[in-house]
């Protein structure tokens, strides 16, 4: 009986010492991931400032090399005066059609639904787009948002931007309720 006793309190001890370890390597792996997502937050701060400090020449180029990083083809920049809202043109890896417009404005400004209603005239009729896409350095009013929904428009804002810059891919956003996801308040020229 004794010698139960004895294996019984080894048992128990060893349980004790294995389900504490367990839990502290629980709370060790969630503090690494804790950790690795502010770095990566901090990270995207970093990239957005040299992404605010491109000119729009640059931004097009930007998005065009994120757009072939996630597997577009015939990728062109075509920005520039008559091109009658296409800055970027090509072709997501399931081979339909992307017309981008790419608004590089400053953080404290919005994009309303004017340009959106522009670009929505054009996209489809002028471009051939069968993915219409409308990226911007800013934030997106909710009538655009809206509106955008409503004709199927694709949107990227500032926030989203950061999520594709570092490393989620553009198909993922194609299938988001821009009603739903982002916000239109406009962020201060000075702070984040």
């Amino acid at each position: 009986m004794g010698t139960t006793l004895l294996v019984v309190s080894a048992v128990v001890m060893t349980v004790t010492v294995v389900m504490g370890l367990v839990r502290a390597g629980r709370h060790e792996a969630q503090a690494e991931k804790t950790r690795l997502a502010d770095e990566a937050q901090r990270h995207a701060r970093r990239s957005l400032e040299a992404v605010r400090e491109m000119d729009d020449r640059e931004f097009e180029e930007y998005i065009a090399h994120l757009c072939r990083r996630d597997g577009c083809t015939e990728v062109k920049r075509v920005g520039g005066p008559g091109d009658l809202g296409a800055d970027v043109i090509g072709r997501l890896p399931d081979g339909r059609k992307i017309v981008i417009q790419a608004k590089h404005y400053a953080k404290h400004r919005t994009v309303g639904s004017r340009g959106i209603q522009t670009f929505n005239g054009t996209a489809r009729a002028e471009h051939g787009a069968d993915v219409p896409v409308f990226v911007a350095s800013c934030v997106f009013t909710k009538p655009a948002r809206e509106f955008a929904a409503r004709q199927d428009l694709k949107l990227i804002d500032i926030n989203l931007l950061g999520f594709w810059n570092n490393g989620t891919t553009l198909t993922s956003f194609l299938d988001l309720d821009i009603r739903r996801s982002g916000n239109d308040r406009k962020l201060h020229p000075d702070h984040d």
